[in-house]
């Protein structure tokens, strides 16, 4: 997600933040729209599904999301008065997570509302770390459907590992995987993708889908050469893009261990729900 958009993401959702004893809340007509959704009926079953996860953590669900009626204009004049409720910060994170994580406006909303500052050069890091751990499951989704596909034409796991490295050393300009570990400092037991940055993931992802995709088109792609030679094509193709663009594969440097970096999310959003627990308790 760019900069410009988070930025725009962040102005905006930050326009709708109401304030009263200190303490900020959003309004939920105001988060279906922020978050996309269309019918406010579908918008209640995700609230619904927020309230359940929030009384499974221990929190009050009436402290959290609280019922309210709210006079709203009608596209053709007058006023209506309609059924509403009040969010807090933490309401507004269960809901987001209960939503579909695919939608932009929902990954947005994920990382925002699980930062208590609202300083957006934090949340920039945090959504580009949750984009490159979305991107490395997308890579992992496509790598096991090649596999599926190529299994039925005759290639076996061996092949499928000869496959993967041809279309790595096409990718990177002629360095292997192992050239590509030692260039990168990856241990040998470990993947490469873990290491390597959110546009070199997307590339392989990318090319995965079109090998998949011609595979499933041209029935006479069978056996390992054939489909060696596809793949390869397909690496060189995404590689020429992506040097006309100005960007060079193997010349990229690794970035931090997706394993650690998914713990270390998993850790912040832990750290949050104790926080919440602590003041629900302080409460009662």
């Amino acid at each position: 997600m760019k900069s410009e958009l988070i930025k725009n993401y962040f102005e905006n959702f930050n326009k709708y933040i109401y304030e009263t004893e200190g303490l900020d809340f959003w309004f939920a007509r105001d988060l279906q729209k922020l978050l996309g959704y269309k019918n406010w009926e579908n918008f209640l079953k995700v609230i619904q599904k927020a309230k359940v996860a929030c009384k499974n953590a221990g929190g009050e669900k009436e402290e959290h999301f609280a019922n309210t009626v709210r006079a709203v204009n009608m596209p053709k004049g007058g006023v209506k008065e309609v059924d509403d409720l009040f969010l807090t910060r933490y309401a507004c994170y269960l809901i987001a997570q209960n939503g579909d994580s695919g939608k932009e406006p929902i990954a947005f909303a994920m990382n925002y509302f699980a930062i208590q500052t609202r300083k957006q050069e934090i949340l920039e890091q945090r959504i580009d770390e949750w984009e490159r751990l979305k991107a490395r499951e997308k890579l992992s989704d496509s790598e096991k459907g090649l596999s599926g596909v190529i299994y039925v034409r005759g290639v076996d796991n061996r092949g499928f590992a000869i496959i993967r490295s041809k279309g790595d050393q096409a990718l990177f300009g002629g360095y292997t995987t192992t050239d590509m570990k030692c260039k990168l400092g990856v241990p040998a037991n470990r993947p490469l993708a873990d290491f390597l940055p959110t546009i070199t993931i997307k590339a392989k992802d990318f090319v995965n889908e079109i090998t998949i995709f011609n595979l499933k088109k041209d029935l006479n792609l069978t056996g390992l050469n054939s489909i060696v030679q596809e793949h390869e094509k397909n690496n060189q193709d995404v590689r020429k893009l992506l040097l006309n663009k100005g960007i060079s594969p193997e010349s990229l440097p690794a970035e931090d261990d997706l394993q650690k970096l998914k713990r270390k999310i998993c850790a912040d959003d832990k750290k949050l729900l104790k926080e919440v627990k602590k003041i629900n308790k302080g409460k009662k």
